[in-house]
């Protein structure tokens, strides 16, 4: 199933030190997000999928995290990962697709086999325009900011809002749907980047993370 033009992705996902951690709450989560407007959800791991996907029949963006000291990528590293998510039904594979080490065989490979080994389309989570070149060449069916300030490399572009200039770069140089994804914190942030011109917007913490919505606010009360 495809994101539709204009939409609103929901990203729900909650780390296991956060109260809403589990797939009762990430899949009760999904169910606002679907009945607030929302056209897709992206989700991070087989057990949290298979609950949202038992709730609802919207497109589902799935991820599986894997941490190692070892690797620096850690969204879907390798074929096993992307396997178990799509079997839990997640029918779009995310995955981080940069050139950075990872356990797991080549990106470019990994792209191909999830398209026509798995027959999922594939959403490539890249920093840089030349990585968005390289996702395009490889065969990713959707191409995302996500990781702009989240890599060595880019690092100083991790700024208060989203990175804005990477997508008209991406919107102007890559055929393939541009996704907009990191620090989209404001309704206003959400409307420039499809002035922009891309596919769709993935929102997260935001939305999904009452934890971190309510930090901000007691930080503004400390200023």
């Amino acid at each position: 199933m495809l994101i539709p033009k204009g939409a609103l992705v929901v990203s729900c996902q909650a780390r296991a030190d956060n109260p809403l951690h589990g797939p009762v709450y990430m899949s009760a989560m999904a169910r606002a997000a679907e009945a607030g407007g929302a056209k897709g959800i992206r989700a991070n791991g087989a057990e949290d999928i298979a609950a949202i996907r038992a709730v609802t029949a919207l497109p589902i963006i799935g991820i599986a995290k894997v941490w190692d000291d070892r690797f620096p990528v850690y969204i879907t590293p390798g074929f096993a990962q992307a396997a178990q998510i799509s079997n839990a039904g997640a029918g779009i594979i995310g995955l981080d697709a940069t050139p950075r080490p990872r356990d797991g065989e080549r990106v470019d490979r990994l792209i191909g086999r999830i398209r026509s080994e798995l027959g999922q389309e594939v959403f490539a989570d890249i920093a840089t325009l030349e990585e968005g070149r390289a996702a395009h060449a490889a065969g990713a069916t959707y191409i995302a900011t996500t990781l702009s300030g989240y890599t060595e490399e880019t690092t100083s572009r991790k700024t208060e809002g989203p990175d804005l200039e990477l997508l008209s770069a991406l919107v102007a140089a890559v055929p393939t749907p541009i996704v907009a994804e990191g620090r989209f914190e404001t309704p206003d942030l959400v409307a420039e980047a499809f002035r922009r011109g891309v596919h769709a917007v993935v929102v997260g913490t935001a939305i999904t993370n009452p934890r971190e919505i309510t930090k901000k606010f007691v930080q503004a009360i400390g200023r």
